[in-house]
């Protein structure tokens, strides 16, 4: 086992065998299985409709007889139909933003809510979190599960938090300067947006007090790792999860390794499978990544196809736990531009090796008669000029032929010229259907 690099203590589990972690998983899996089809009439018929039965599961591997559960699931259900408890259980609500249809939306009950704060303390932990830390939370507080999440599980660590939010980029700085933070917590490309703000007033983003920036929300490559880290002068660990399975917290770099988020899997039970014909891949193949919750009340998940594209690895930091290879995709990210698959991680990869660029940008897909177009907007880098970045255009352009395989447009844009977010990037427009 690594050094690490906290003073704040592990939890029991942390330290177990592979063993020890496997037959508590059989353990509540063997629980959540049960409470899913005696509570929730979604599973029930889902297992019926299958044939299965909760006393069917006898060892880890026969979790692959039961069957997916996927966001359609959760939309069919809105509002509360996936929940297993009665509502005067439900001690809280979050929903995603329901961009692409109706909100998904998740319950947690009192204890749900302490399990999350646990995983959440133990991510901030791994994360090289020390004592008499201060905890910049930029993640978006309400629905979203980002803020509140990151908010229980610092005060569950002992650390200070500073219950910011997302948005008012100026004042965020202000803060930082003021409050002197050790470490923050939010979206990748937010915090690329903070460090403009900085150098729009005068001041070096790597001169400030933070140490540590907890990243996630979003796919980010290990590039924009090294940009931030430079910008910033920080350690950027990756933080993962996702609101129908918990929120953040589900999975977390350790700090001393930092070699891919460690699953909580005393929680959280993964899974890889082929996301053409889901079948389980064994560790180390790269898939799509699932997930049932082992420990959930108010909604149980079992077997969700999370999207994320990944896979799984032995242990490192906290050896009995595996952990997950970067995410830096999903399925459902893809854009297939003339019969190639395209995903937006791997344009950022080479937008990121020109350094007269900046990482904003956007993926914007057009159509001119049958044919698709892909057209990267792209902004200059600080203090430069769109006339400047010419042969830097010509380069990427050559790069995304050459390593990608489809050609595409590139405009460059003065400093700013990508919209910010304060949540998640938008970073596909799609325009082909207007």
């Amino acid at each position: 086992m690594s050094t690490r690099l906290t003073d704040l203590p592990l939890e029991p589990i942390e330290t177990a065998s592979r063993a020890e972690l496997q037959a508590l998983q059989l353990e509540r899996l063997k629980w959540s299985l049960h409470h899913a089809y005696e509570h929730s009439p979604v599973y029930r018929r889902k297992f019926d409709e299958a044939g299965v039965h909760p006393d069917q599961l006898q060892t880890l591997a026969d979790l692959a007889r039961f069957p997916f559960t996927s966001k359609q699931d959760l939309r069919d259900n809105y509002p509360f139909g996936m929940f297993a408890v009665p509502q005067d259980r439900v001690a809280r609500v979050h929903a995603s933003s329901g961009t692409t249809g109706k909100p998904t939306v998740v319950g947690y009950t009192l204890k749900d809510i302490d399990t999350w704060a646990t995983v959440m303390a133990r991510s901030i932990r791994a994360s090289g979190a020390r004592r008499g830390d201060k905890v910049h939370v930029s993640y978006g507080y309400g629905l979203f599960t980002g803020g509140l999440g990151a908010h229980y599980g610092v005060e569950k660590a002992g650390l200070t938090a500073i219950p910011f939010g997302g948005g008012q980029t100026e004042r965020q700085v202000q803060l930082i300067t003021d409050f002197k933070p050790e470490i923050i917590m939010v979206t990748p490309s937010y915090m690329l947006a903070i460090a403009d703000e900085f150098e729009r007033q005068g001041i070096d983003p790597a001169s400030t007090s933070l140490r540590v920036g907890i990243f996630g929300a979003e796919p980010w490559t290990p590039e924009m790792r090294q940009a931030i880290e430079k910008r910033m002068n920080i350690s950027a660990v990756d933080i993962y999860g996702l609101s129908e399975v918990m929120g953040p917290g589900v999975a977390n770099e350790c700090a001393e390794t930092k070699d891919g988020p460690t699953v909580w899997e005393d929680h959280f039970y993964p899974e890889i499978i082929d996301p053409d014909t889901g079948e389980v891949l064994p560790d180390g193949e790269f898939g799509e990544l699932v997930f049932t919750s082992l420990t959930k009340e108010a909604m149980p998940v079992v077997r969700y196809r999370t999207r994320d594209l990944t896979r799984l690895l032995p242990g490192t930091a906290r050896p009995a736990f595996r952990r997950m290879e970067k995410v830096t995709g999903r399925t459902d990210d893809m854009m297939i531009v003339r019969g190639v698959n395209v995903f937006p991680s791997q344009i950022e990869e080479l937008i990121l090796k020109r350094p007269e660029l900046a990482p904003h940008y956007q993926c914007v897909l057009t159509r001119e008669g049958p044919m698709d177009v892909l057209t990267v907007r792209v902004e200059c880098a600080h203090g430069g000029e769109p006339a400047t970045a010419q042969a830097a255009r010509d380069a990427l352009v050559h790069d995304i032929k050459a390593y990608i395989g489809v050609s595409a447009g590139i405009e460059v844009l003065p400093a700013g010229g990508i919209e910010r977010s304060v949540g998640k990037a938008r970073r596909i427009v799609d325009q082909r259907s207007r």
